[in-house]
């Protein structure tokens, strides 16, 4: 259903439904919840999500019962992936539909190839997404494409979605590794804060004012300072 592979201080993380085309049931959500938190406790520095065969994640399994335990697994795994201090690139390697889409935006970043394609059908099938991923689609594609694939039940492709600035980069997963590994060599304290501040609410002002500070005290803040006048590559190391 899954598999997790760590390539230096990246792990890439597969979804392999491939039959059902990687749609998402209870069990899968709680499987990408678990391999992201194993990735991270592992020490990986930058996390890549893909999907194995020609979907990247074709939404909520329609065979599935979409009652609160899914519904908890599904929005635990989301808002999950966006808390945790490390950046998650999503590989759309293909369709990200529905759950799909929820999943990509629930990344930090996407690199998209040219058969992806983003798209939030529930007006055609009478469900409904939260709010933060209303809100999300909003601010990464803008008001406009969000209104067309919330309202209009419409679709983003690869190359609109590059150009509303919902997708990141164009490439294959494994350019998407190539850009983790690159992402994996900055300071992880300072990621880890940037990334919160990101996904904060007010509700987070303390958390993101003790992450502002612990940054500044950081072993990493001298290294960077002690590279510079060495004229090296720093080396960070989180602490």
């Amino acid at each position: 259903m899954i598999a997790s592979a760590r390539d230096g201080d990246v792990v890439v993380i597969e979804l392999q439904r491939e039959r059902r085309r990687n749609a998402l049931n209870l069990e899968l959500c709680t499987a990408i919840h678990d391999a992201v938190d194993e990735a991270v406790i592992g020490g990986a520095r930058a996390i890549v999500i893909t999907g194995r065969g020609t979907a990247f994640c074709a939404g909520a399994d329609l065979d599935g019962v979409y009652g609160p335990e899914f519904l908890e697994a599904l929005y635990g795994m989301l808002h999950h992936l966006t808390k945790v201090p490390v950046p998650i690139i999503a590989a759309v390697n293909g369709p990200a539909i529905g759950a799909g889409t929820q999943l990509a935006i629930a990344c930090d970043l996407r690199v998209v190839e040219e058969t992806a394609k983003f798209a939030v059908p529930t007006a055609r099938n009478g469900m409904a997404v939260d709010a933060w991923t209303i809100r999300t689609l909003a601010e990464l594609a803008g008001a406009g494409p969000a209104r067309r694939l919330v309202l209009a039940a419409g679709a983003l492709d690869r190359g609109s979605a590059l150009a509303c600035g919902l997708a990141d980069r164009p490439g294959t997963t494994a350019d998407a590794l190539s850009w983790a590994h690159d992402i994996a060599t900055l300071a992880p304290l300072a990621l880890a804060h940037n990334k919160l501040v990101l996904n904060s609410t007010v509700a987070d002002d303390p958390a993101t004012r003790a992450s502002f500070t612990d940054v500044w005290a950081s072993v990493d803040v001298q290294e960077a300072a002690t590279a510079r006048v060495e004229k090296r590559t720093p080396v960070f190391r989180g602490v």
